[in-house]
């Protein structure tokens, strides 16, 4: 390779010198790359906000879907009792869940089994009281006819709610 005696003042052998200047060359042509953060970021929410919307349509979707779906299928009058009780009493199976900052959210439970409801409960922190099963002719057996407290009253975490279910 080389000797000492031949050493350029740089420390570099010619190869070495050769291949820092095409580093350098390269370094200084290519051009730095363009980002417009505030543009990303407009994108990036507004594919958020589309992807939530999307997913609540196809939530909308099967729920109504599925209603349509009871409904049709059924051809029993058992359903249609059930949305007349649920109609008539709709406060009696309306809890009406109180924020800690004053809003108040209502959570209709007409028409669900008590096995619906109970993760309802669990989102709200509230416990799962008593449980009366009452006859009442039409209504879809299990059933929920009644909760208390209901509508006007509010229920908060801890709250106890009490339960009375269709016995068929």
């Amino acid at each position: 390779m080389t000797s000492y005696g031949d050493a350029r003042p740089s420390g570099c052998t010619p190869f070495e010198e050769e291949l820092m200047n095409a580093m350098n060359q390269y370094a200084d042509s290519a051009e730095t790359p363009g980002f417009d953060a505030p543009q990303i970021v407009r994108r990036t929410r507004r594919r958020r906000v589309a992807g939530i919307a999307a997913v609540a349509a196809a939530l909308i979707a099967a729920g109504g879907g599925t209603a349509l779906a009871t409904s049709v299928a059924g051809n029993s009058p058992a359903p249609a009792a059930t949305s007349t009780v649920a109609k008539h009493n709709d406060d009696a199976t309306t809890l009406l869940y109180l924020f800690s900052d004053g809003a108040t959210m209502r959570l209709p439970l007409a028409g669900y089994s008590l096995d619906m409801a109970k993760p309802v409960l669990e989102k709200t922190q509230t416990k799962l009281g008593t449980v009366t099963k009452k006859a009442v002719k039409g209504c879809k057996p299990g059933s929920v006819l009644e909760v208390t407290p209901h509508a006007p009253k509010t229920v908060k975490p801890g709250d106890t709610v009490d339960f009375t279910i269709c016995a068929g």
